[in-house]
């Protein structure tokens, strides 16, 4: 028994350093490829990493209704803004459905922006856009 796995070994190791040559040539090979081709792709990205700016219509302060201004204030904010004033005047109050946190149960002053008793959170910036000018 001890001579049948003797033979399959010295097989094993005659075909390991024929393996172990073709793979450092086949690695330099593939690495100089890579090399250049991130070389290559560095300065095209560079270029338009500068030319990239904030969309500044985003960010533009926008004036909250007067059913709006209720609930978040009135003095223009940004969309962002306004969003996260929503939420945290939603948690504050506890108007998550305790089942579904997607929905919304609207308050008094809520239901004027919304214009209906519940809705679900991404039906919320919809509604609240149609309240900024």
């Amino acid at each position: 028994m001890a001579t049948t796995k003797q033979p399959a070994a010295k097989k094993a190791a005659a075909k390991k350093p024929a393996a172990k040559t073709a793979a450092p040539k086949a690695a330099k090979a593939t690495a100089a490829k890579t090399a250049a081709m991130s070389s290559a792709a560095k300065k095209p990205a560079a270029k338009a990493e500068a030319k990239q700016t904030a969309n500044a219509g985003f960010m533009k302060p926008m004036t909250p209704s007067a059913a709006l201004a209720a609930v978040i204030g009135s003095k223009p904010i940004p969309r962002t803004e306004v969003t996260k004033k929503l939420w945290d005047y939603i948690k504050a109050k506890n108007l998550q459905d305790p089942d579904n946190k997607r929905q919304i149960n609207a308050d008094a002053a809520l239901k004027e922006v919304f214009g209906k008793p519940s809705v679900s959170m991404f039906e919320m910036t919809k509604l609240v856009g149609n309240h900024l000018s």
